[in-house]
């Protein structure tokens, strides 16, 4: 039976159908569909599959790792910075080993469509030491989450499956195959304990395990040779693939690569039969780098490095094809009479009333900065608010407020979301109430994770205990309801929150409009429906 699928959903469906047990996320374009779909299908909810939505990545990972330990196949999804936030877990998973099958999906993002770099998650995973693989289409996408979840429980490590966005994000025909039973291997008898000393024999241990990692990625299915005529050797990562047979078809020599550690005797195999390899690969010069290391400096490896393909941003049809030497299709001039338009803050939202209010006290004062956040909020940096001075990871707002009120500036001001709060935002909040920094946090509650589509929050209707448990005096604990017509008891106590010489929080609260009116469509549904 055929399917037609996004890139995310085909690795969902292909999850559930290989017997998962857990999916853990937190939602971050271009992961979050793997999750959502994962939420909405029938058989994952018939069996009970774990679907709900986590804190941040690195809680994720952790829980993952929990599951993987009693025994049940677990899946981890985060976009490419999500991996910093669960860097610690997933690199000591590495050393601990797993048990049920553990599969990390890594969505990068060249181009930065929606991130604050290009990140490149193979990085990871060799750092880590442990196998990837990269679908170069959607068919892979479904078919490799069985063979990810069977090579870590066959080596006992984590396997990471690295996509990026355009396969994310796009669509195709994937023939499914008939679901298996969800694994289940019980509770590990071994202990997990990374004292010095047993870490340092299972490190010994991972480290051992090498050699079979590049067996495996020798013999995969997924790498693969051909042979096309001429002098230069392709090697084609991931989605790098299908953009080298749009330009030349079956006439080129080519190594596909899917899966890694790199296949080093087919490398060495590819650069014997040509004069030059180039290296196509969507995102960071990581291939790139270890065939260079590979072939020694007297072989000529092209590539990102070189500058025959672009050294930022992702790859695409056209500039795969120019770098073989192949005319790219014809392209139309930009429009001169489209204006661009930035994105805007969506009319009605909340945030806007917030940063009207933020800029209008803020007015009042010699000088001042306001400390922004990751989320949709963030657009309050560009026109008509310009209201942020600084977006730099999620949960820097509140720490970078407290740095600058620590370097004795002020008014020191901190903009938060409410999901992004709860990922790593309550950790600065504690720092900043232990020293009992002149700062003043403003979390924007929208009721909802309003960037990625309206995932639950963590924190719903719990944030004005959380800020009074970690320390925060209750009487600056205030909440507003952002509206024109409440501006004035807005802009009033913002000015009294400021001049309050210590930690305070202003929760102004008000339901992203998006998710009341889906809520709306959906009451309206129902209601004919019945």
């Amino acid at each position: 039976m055929k399917k037609l699928l996004l890139g995310d959903e085909a690795i969902a469906l292909g999850a559930i159908h290989a017997g998962l047990g857990g999916v853990y996320a937190y939602p971050g374009t271009p992961s979050t569909e793997i999750t959502e779909y994962i939420q909405g299908n029938a058989l994952a909810q018939e069996r009970g599959v774990h679907s709900r939505w986590c804190t941040n990545e690195k809680t994720a990972m952790e829980a993952a790792l929990g599951m993987s330990y009693a025994g049940r196949r677990a899946l981890v999804c985060m976009k490419h910075v999500g991996m910093n936030v669960a860097a610690d877990a997933f690199v000591n998973s590495a050393i601990t080993g797993v048990h049920g099958g553990l599969v990390v999906v890594a969505a990068d993002d060249p181009s930065m469509h929606s991130s604050q770099n290009e990140q490149d998650s193979r990085f990871y995973s060799t750092f880590a030491m442990v196998p990837t693989m990269e679908p170069s289409n959607q068919q892979e996408a479904y078919d490799m989450m069985q063979s990810a979840f069977e090579l870590s429980e066959r080596l006992h490590e984590p396997v990471v499956l690295r996509i990026v966005t355009r396969l994310a994000h796009s669509r195709a025909a994937v023939e499914v195959r008939e679901p298996m039973e969800m694994q289940n291997l019980g509770i590990c008898q071994e202990r997990w304990v990374l004292l010095p000393g047993i870490a340092r024999a299972r490190y010994a241990t991972l480290v051992d395990k090498q050699a079979d990692m590049l067996q495996a990625s020798e013999a995969s299915i997924y790498n693969k040779v051909e042979h096309g005529g001429g002098s230069l050797g392709i090697v084609a990562c991931g989605i790098g693939y299908n953009y080298v047979k749009e330009a030349l078809g079956d006439n080129a020599n080519v190594l596909k690569i899917s899966q890694y550690p790199l296949p080093e005797a087919a490398i060495c195999q590819l650069a014997k039969e040509n004069d030059a390899v180039i290296v196509v690969e969507d995102g960071q010069p990581v291939a790139e780098q270890q065939v260079r290391a590979l072939l020694g400096a007297g072989y000529p490896v092209k590539g990102r490095l070189t500058g025959h393909l672009p050294r930022t941003g992702e790859l695409t049809p056209d500039n795969v094809a120019k770098a073989l030497g192949v005319q790219g299709r014809q392209t139309l001039p930009p429009s001169t009479i489209v204006a661009p338009r930035p994105p805007q803050l969506c009319q009605g939202c909340g945030h806007r009333d917030v940063y009207t209010a933020l800029n209008q006290v803020l007015a009042t004062y010699p000088d001042y900065r306001v400390f922004g956040d990751i989320g949709c909020y963030t657009l309050g940096a560009l026109p008509p608010f310009k209201a942020l001075a600084s977006c730099v990871d999620m949960g820097a707002s509140i720490t970078m407020a407290k740095g600058a009120a620590d370097a004795g500036f002020f008014p020191s001001v901190a903009i938060i979301g409410d999901s992004t709060f709860t990922h790593s935002g309550m950790t600065g909040l504690l720092d900043a109430v232990n020293d009992k920094s002149n700062i003043t946090v403003v979390i924007s509650d929208n009721l909802t994770t309003g960037m990625t589509g309206g995932q639950d929050s963590a924190g719903t209707s719990k944030y004005e205990a959380i800020c009074v448990a970690l320390g925060v005096e209750p009487e600056h604990v205030r909440v507003v309801v952002p509206l024109p017509k409440n501006m004035e008891e807005i802009t009033r106590i913002l000015k009294e929150e400021i001049d309050y010489p210590s930690v305070s929080v202003i929760i102004p609260r008000r339901e992203c409009i998006q998710t009341a009116a889906r809520k709306a469509r959906e009451a309206r549904k129902a209601k004919e429906n019945s």
